[in-house]
């Protein structure tokens, strides 16, 4: 009798490991996104679809909210293979491939019809970057103009150099920006700025108005400057040993998959950024407009602080003479 019934449990086990494949992958993955977010809500559908694609031989594990660290501390632990991926903004990247920044120059951009043709010609040369540099990236998602946003009614740069304001931790090119403008920057992780601004630590940052919401960041500010000072996006990593070492079948599954998510959630945050910016407005963040003197100051000075982080070696040359070139046949209208 007892010898049946360890019969009957060895054939369970047996059963339970033969449901299971033996060669099977977990991916860990960090990001800063909160649980319940589109974003997130976008990457477990994805990882649920990978899942059943693959029976079960890939996994998608994921460590939302930012558990595991601050970017920097995320990467560290994918070179130290306690993660495998990570979901991150494109400054965050900025060491590991320094023209991840070109996008997010100041005030490179003037609508997001020029941001959709510079993209379309030079997302490719983003993705291939970066996968030179250690990391494949499975696309990019759009996040959306950041706009300054503090506590001051005031327009001006001048009125920027008095105020306190948040830069990224770790962020180069962030922080370059600021001081070109002549304003000294207050880096602080993502997760400390709420209580930055609560405390008065700062009382500026610079961000889009989907982000300011979604970390209700907006609660803590007053005011809104009518003037998108850069392009914020994200990506979803994954580190060349981690996809390199899935058999080819899988490693397209994962790929394919992933890029479909991340193209539905690019598009959906245009969506969202209008509708966030129009939320900020009914929730008491009072937008304020530049005076014409007080734009092309912005405009001189984002001019001064690319070609400060063009020397600094923050962005190449070559590869803003190229954008700039982009940038040019869309403006003649030769691309309309």
């Amino acid at each position: 009798m007892v010898d049946s019934k360890i019969a009957g449990v060895f054939a369970l086990l047996l059963a339970l490991g033969c449901a299971l494949p033996a060669d099977a992958v977990t991916l860990k993955i960090a990001t800063l996104s909160p649980e319940g977010s589109a974003w997130m809500k976008q990457m477990r559908d994805a990882g649920e679809q990978i899942a059943a694609a693959t029976d079960g031989r890939v996994r998608l594990k994921y460590y939302p909210g930012g558990v595991m660290g601050d970017d920097k501390a995320v990467l560290r632990k994918i070179r130290f293979g306690q993660l495998q991926g990570a979901a991150l903004t494109g400054g965050a990247l900025t060491n590991t491939f320094s023209d991840v920044q070109l996008y997010s120059l100041p005030m490179v951009f003037n609508d997001l019809g020029e941001v959709d043709y510079v993209r379309g010609h030079m997302d490719h040369y983003i993705l291939e970057g970066l996968k030179s540099n250690g990391f494949t990236a499975l696309g990019i998602a759009e996040v959306g103009f950041a706009y300054a946003m503090s506590n001051v009614n005031d327009a001006s740069v001048e009125g920027a150099r008095t105020q306190k304001v948040w830069v990224p931790d770790g962020d180069p090119g962030a922080a370059y920006a600021a001081q070109a403008f002549g304003i000294a920057p207050v880096p602080l992780t993502i997760a400390d700025v709420l209580a930055g601004l609560q405390t008065g630590l700062i009382n500026a940052v610079a961000m889009p108005p989907v982000g300011a919401v979604a970390l209700q960041w907006h609660t803590q500010l007053k005011y809104l400057i009518e003037m998108p000072l850069l392009y914020v996006y994200g990506t979803f990593v994954l580190a060349n040993p981690a996809i390199d070492s899935l058999p080819d079948g899988d490693r397209a599954i994962v790929s394919r998959i992933m890029a479909e998510r991340l193209g539905q959630v690019d598009a959906g945050n245009r969506a969202d950024h209008t509708a966030a910016l129009r939320a900020l407005g009914r929730q008491g963040v009072t937008s304020i407009t530049p005076s014409p003197a007080q734009a092309e100051e912005w405009l001189a000075r984002a001019h001064m602080a690319t070609e400060h982080m063009i020397d600094q070696g923050i962005v190449s040359r070559g590869a803003y003479q190229t954008m700039v070139e982009h940038l040019t046949s869309y403006r003649s209208g030769a691309e309309h």
